[in-house]
């Protein structure tokens, strides 16, 4: 199957001047890699965004960058986007090596229907939504299924050890990891109270070292080179 190819150019423009490229309908981004010099590039934010539409996670895609003979295999690594309105500031895509392993961070989806939860109105409890997988760029899966039927009664849990892996990829995450847990109502509940205490407790906590320290804070800014 042919990989996806993503056309851009080389980009002069930098630091603040990357604003009226974005108003021109032109998105800044960089591509780099292990023992690569980064390059500045800019994409139509329009061919960006079906690309995001369509590619799968970890999806190996085929940078062609103009003015270079060969096309550059590379994942994308992260998109910025603008805290108020959600538009696109910058993308950062990583050159990868296909014959060499590389991590990545594979998601984990919820499939299945447990008995314990149509029949005895168990809860289902997610702990983990991710796994941290090593595996060579074209063989990293874009999800992970998480088959809950064969959760039959309450208080039944899958763990990372249960779930069905690829033979090409090796998971990093402790296999004794908690995945999904079928609770009973009343002790759901009680979970749910208590991580939402946490919750609360940690942004207080965040507030108070915001108000000692937001002048450092407010001195660090977006990188767009």
């Amino acid at each position: 199957m042919a990989r996806r190819e993503l056309a851009v150019e080389t980009r002069e423009v930098t630091g603040k001047k990357v604003a009226a490229l974005r108003r021109a309908g032109m998105l800044p981004a960089n591509v780099y890699g292990r023992g690569l010099a980064s390059v500045s590039i800019q994409i139509r934010t329009e061919e960006m965004e079906k690309t995001l539409k369509a590619a799968s996670a970890n999806e190996v895609i085929d940078l062609k960058i103009g003015g270079e003979k060969d096309l550059r295999p590379v994942v994308i690594q992260r998109i910025q986007r603008h805290p108020l309105n959600s538009s696109y500031l910058h993308a950062e895509f990583y050159q990868v090596s296909l014959t060499e392993t590389m991590r990545a961070e594979v998601p984990l989806i919820v499939v299945g229907t447990s008995e314990a939860v149509s029949m005895f109105s168990g809860v289902l409890m997610t702990a983990l939504e991710s796994l941290h997988v090593e595996a060579l760029p074209l063989n990293l899966p874009s999800r992970i299924e998480v088959d809950i039927t064969p959760l039959v009664e309450l208080e039944q849990s899958l763990h990372v050890r249960d779930l069905p892996i690829p033979a090409n990829v090796t998971v990093l995450t402790d296999p004794d990891v908690m995945v999904v847990k079928i609770s009973t109502p009343r002790v759901a509940e009680e979970e749910e109270a208590a991580a939402a205490g946490e919750e609360v407790a940690a942004g207080a906590e965040a507030g108070a070292e915001a108000a000692g320290g937001g002048e450092a804070e407010a001195s660090s800014g977006s990188h767009e080179n």
